[in-house]
């Protein structure tokens, strides 16, 4: 059997074991379960839900917001593992002069975010802590390859970056942070697969969790080389990539209560704003074998 990974650029740990194919970190613990390791790259994480439906992965990870949006949509999905909590991995930017100072005043501003994504948990928590709506209070917008520029323009109020592009913001200045990450949500990766193979053959899931976090050993002790492999693939600076890398935990744990707390939140506000039609029971995406799914090891 090969198992099927999926890979898409947003999620650090399953891009880097990708990318360190000398390693062969999800080869080496799947051989011994008599099992081969394939990875299908794809751009968009919203996806994820999609192609696991679909058989094009066995196995995938995200941000906190996709697997909400793929139970709602029908998926049956199961967690199976998640990164520590990311405070610095993002930030809702204003300009240094901008008259908005809390969430509360982003009222009827025009907000550019990666829809569907964490950044859309970041920005839908902070204005429910503050009253406000998502669907309702602000016009969120697609971030695109201008965003910063119209932000520093003033075309849009507030823009959700992250990585690299939240650190060259960063360097070149004349920017302020509107809402830290870590004051909101956990902001963490999320790890995933179809109830079938993480009930029948949860062996292998704990051996792709072993895998991410050799890879995310890797990563953490070569912060420079991961910077190198993610410039030369994706663009920007090696010195903003290495800075967005370091912020990064690179720690890999078991679901639990809280975590399954936090995205049970997330659901809530999501339907009660309209991002997503159906009511979602977060608890519902875990293995029925153990009753949680597989601990990282």
């Amino acid at each position: 059997m090969t198992i099927t990974i999926g890979v898409h650029a947003s999620n650090p740990s399953l891009y880097h074991l990708y990318h360190l194919t000398r390693h062969s970190f999800a080869q080496r613990e799947l051989e011994p379960l008599g099992e081969s390791v394939a990875f299908h790259p794809y751009s968009n994480g919203v996806r994820t839900g999609e192609l696991l439906s679909r058989g094009v992965i066995d196995f995938g990870g995200t941000g906190s917001t996709p697997p909400v949006t793929a139970q709602a949509a029908g998926h049956d999905l199961v967690y199976t593992a998640v990164s520590a909590p990311r405070p610095e991995h993002g930030a809702l930017l204003v300009p240094e002069d901008s008259p908005l100072r809390t969430a509360a005043d982003l009222k009827g501003a025009t907000v550019h975010l990666a829809i569907g994504s964490w950044q859309t948990h970041l920005v839908a928590k902070a204005l429910d802590d503050a009253g406000l709506s998502y669907a309702d209070d602000i016009t969120a917008e697609r971030s695109t390859a201008d965003s910063e520029q119209l932000l520093r323009t003033g075309a849009v109020a507030a823009w959700v970056a992250q990585g690299p592009q939240l650190a060259a913001a960063r360097r070149t200045g004349g920017l302020r942070t509107l809402i830290r990450t870590g004051d909101v949500i956990t902001d963490r990766s999320v790890f995933f697969t179809r109830r079938a193979l993480a009930e029948e053959r949860p062996e292998i899931i704990e051996a792709l969790t072993r895998a991410l976090r050799r890879a995310d050993d890797w990563a953490a002790a070569h912060p420079r080389d991961a910077a190198r492999i993610a410039s030369a693939d994706l663009g920007g600076t090696v010195d903003d990539w290495e800075s967005a890398l370091t912020a990064l935990p690179w720690r890999i744990e078991a679901v639990g209560d809280a975590f399954l707390a936090e995205q049970q939140e997330a659901a809530d506000i999501f339907h009660r704003t309209g991002f997503i039609e159906r009511p979602v029971t977060v608890a519902d995406a875990v293995a029925r074998t153990a009753g949680r799914p597989a601990k990282a090891s």
